[in-house]
């Protein structure tokens, strides 16, 4: 599997994982509207896409790495 490959697979995995807590939390928070504070739902919001579109990004600039890193890869290879 190439790093590529491995890369995007562990990229759905996390940000899946993290919008499995988004949904979890605001689901808590409309359950549970007297244990939350006013402003729950937007601060939840607000740090987990923040967390969700950080991660992507990072992973976007990992991408390119793990690109250039496969086809130096091919290259030493075929020596």
């Amino acid at each position: 599997m190439s790093k590529k490959a491995r890369l995007t697979l562990v990229m759905v995995i996390i940000e899946a994982a993290l919008a499995g807590i988004w949904w979890y939390l605001a689901r808590y928070g409309m359950a549970n509207p007297d244990r939350v504070t006013s402003d729950f739902q937007a601060v939840v919001g607000q740090t987990m896409g923040m967390a969700m579109g950080g991660l992507l990004g990072i992973g976007f600039i990992l991408f390119f790495v793990a690109a250039r890193n496969d086809s130096k890869a091919a290259q030493d290879k075929m020596r």
